[in-house]
């Protein structure tokens, strides 16, 4: 069986396509369990057996004995001594036969919500593993205790906050929230209540049974709290638009709202200032009402409602970085801290609900925002589908946990992008299947295409696109980047280092960001210096963690380089750079900041400290 064949044999019945080979000569490697753990906590992923990694490439070897290899498996799985959760079923692993040698394939599902973590022995403190772009790794305490802190079903947002209650709301807020709970509503026998009732009611004060607490809850504080009571009683609390509509990288933004002493910064007022904006630049019909309520409504503008909405009630208001929405000339990017409680298919699919803060989810229901039946997804593709608009694209990052929802603002299919393949490809790209289409097009205006991207903009089944996306690139249209590590796909002809193309976009708003290097369109353009220095990482898609760090350190040694720059040096994504390494790095002091005041600069550089060198 050719080695491309037998790769699209492997692909689970999921969403992920990273794919580890481990060697099986002496039996079951022991490295398995940390691998089993780290893809379960992350987006799961397959393992082969009977594969060995070697400088020169793959060696398909096989394992000695199947039959007794798959038996130690399910011995160990069901053994709460070796791993805490078994969580596969008889069709996750596979035995697949090629010309007398015998493959052993483990498809790994990500872990539900109350699984999590999936640990390695007895301590989950010591035991859990996450898989990155550069490998597995060991979580940190702080991480474990946040996947904990995620299995319980008791909202985190129904805590009561010693010492704070009603009289820490702001009165402005508490009437703006009555008048438009009245417009939806006006008949809903909670509007009878005073405000004190009308709190208890939607979970902003609460009576804690267990300990006799009585005051105002987290989700209380958010909505309602005053700029005061939110800094003292939740410092992490943060929350911030920004505009960026200039095509001048000096021009940090057109517009900003941030806690500022200025308003009243809980998320009711955000959700109000942050909508308003949204919808004003939007160039379709669309008017509020004297209560900033909606009227002649239209499902995009009911799709970005529902965006920022879910941006702020599945945040981790204890993770770093806060929520934060930016507006640009072709997208809008809405962040919030946390991990997704679903997994990417649960969350392509819809209609499961988990949802961190349910009294927040509650209080945006009672004024016709948010959905608690797993639609909101749904409701948002839809409003982009209505513009025929690139489907919106959601990206989880760790280390901070973080997940990001883009949604652009792009046509599906560029006429430019368009006419640029029917001119590379000729009459065979005519040929092509709607989803075919799909995924070089894509492949093209992103840079690249994941078989997860393509179910976001298809939605079609996993398996399907891996038949497709494996046609395109034996018919010479698409090029596969990694055979194992979140396999993605170019178009057949593209540089690695090549940027997407962007025919939606200003000529002059992709101007190259200052930089002691131009931010080249090829390594070519690299001191050859450079290069040569980082040529380990260009050689290998796997690098040691501690090695990458030193290499980043040393290239940035007594000069700037954007993550662009560094991304493009050492054949790596950018955003898993940025979230794996640079973040880390800054905050340890071995990198510093270009611009300190202003960190997710577009054009933000990083250069080696004096200490680091």
């Amino acid at each position: 069986m050719r080695q491309l064949d037998l790769f699209a044999a492997l692909q689970p019945a999921s969403e992920s396509i990273d794919t580890e080979f481990k060697s099986a000569r002496g039996g079951l490697p022991g490295s398995f369990w940390e691998t089993y753990s780290a893809m379960a906590n992350t987006q799961g992923g397959t393992v082969i057996l009977g594969v060995v990694e070697k400088a020169a490439g793959l060696a398909w070897e096989g394992v000695p004995d199947a039959a007794q290899l798959r038996t130690v498996l399910w011995n160990q799985l069901n053994d709460r001594q070796k791993v805490s959760r078994n969580l596969l079923s008889d069709g996750d692993i596979q035995t697949l036969d090629d010309g007398g040698r015998s493959f052993v394939v483990v498809h790994v599902p990500r872990a539900p919500r109350r699984d999590r973590p999936v640990y390695v022995g007895l301590n989950p403190l010591s035991g859990s593993y996450r898989r990155a772009e550069e490998g597995d790794y060991r979580c940190s305490e702080e991480e474990v205790r946040r996947m904990l802190a995620d299995q319980s079903d008791a909202p985190a947002d129904a805590v009561v906050v010693e010492h704070f209650g009603l009289g820490d709301f702001d009165t402005d807020t508490l009437k703006q929230y009555r008048n438009r709970f009245a417009s939806r509503d006006p008949d809903h026998p909670w509007l009878s209540e005073d405000d004190a009732g009308l709190m208890f009611k939607l979970g902003a004060l609460r009576r804690d049974r267990a300990n006799g607490l009585e005051g105002a809850t987290v989700a209380g504080l958010l909505m309602f709290g005053s700029f005061a009571a939110l800094r003292e009683g939740l410092p992490a609390f943060h929350v911030d638009y920004r505009e960026k509509l200039s095509a001048d990288p000096a021009v940090r933004w057109t517009d900003r709202v941030v806690p500022d002493g200025t308003w009243e910064s809980n998320v009711f007022q955000f959700y109000q200032r942050v909508v308003q904006r949204l919808s004003a630049d939007l160039k379709i019909p669309f008017q509020l009402n004297r209560e900033l309520y909606r009227k002649d409504d239209t499902i995009v503008h009911e799709a970005l409602r529902e965006a920022v909405v879910n941006a702020l009630i599945h945040a981790d208001y204890r993770g770093q970085g806060g929520i934060v929405i930016e507006r640009y000339a072709d997208r809008i990017e809405l962040s919030n801290p946390g991990s997704l409680l679903v997994s990417r298919e649960q969350l392509l699919r819809g209609s499961v609900s988990e949802c961190r803060n349910k009294s927040l989810q509650l209080m945006f229901q009672m004024i016709g925002g948010g959905e608690k039946a797993g639609s909101g997804m749904d409701k948002i593709r839809s409003g982009w589908r209505s513009q025929h608009w690139r489907s919106p694209k959601v990206e989880e990052s760790l280390q901070p946990d973080r997940v990001k929802l883009v949604l652009p603002m792009v046509s599906l299919i560029p006429a430019e992008v368009n006419e640029e393949l029917r001119l590379r490809f000729g009459a065979r790209f005519d040929r092509l299947d709607k989803t075919a289409v799909q995924a070089v097009v894509t492949a093209r205006v992103e840079g690249s295409v994941t078989n997860g991207r393509l179910q976001e903009v298809t939605g079609e089944h996993p398996k399907d696109i891996t038949g497709v996306l494996q046609a395109l690139v034996r018919d010479g249209f698409l090029s596969q980047q990694n055979q194992r590590r979140w396999a993605s796909y170019r178009v057949a002809g593209d540089s690695p280092q090549s940027p997407p193309s962007s025919p939606h976009l200003p000529e002059d708003s992709l101007q190259s960001p200052p930089s002691s290097l131009q931010s080249p369109s090829s390594s070519a353009q690299f001191p050859q210096a450079l290069l040569d220095l980082a040529e380990p990482a260009r050689r290998r898609a796997k690098l040691p963690v501690a090695a990458m760090l030193d290499l980043i350190s040393a290239l940035c040694n007594d000069r700037w380089l954007t993550t662009r720059e560094l991304a493009l040096l050492l054949h790596r994504d950018a955003n898993n750079l940025q979230t794996r390494f640079l973040t880390g790095m800054v905050r340890k002091g071995r990198l510093e900041l270009r611009h300190p005041d202003v960190p997710n600069r577009p054009d933000q550089a990083y250069r080696s400290t004096r200490s680091a060198e």
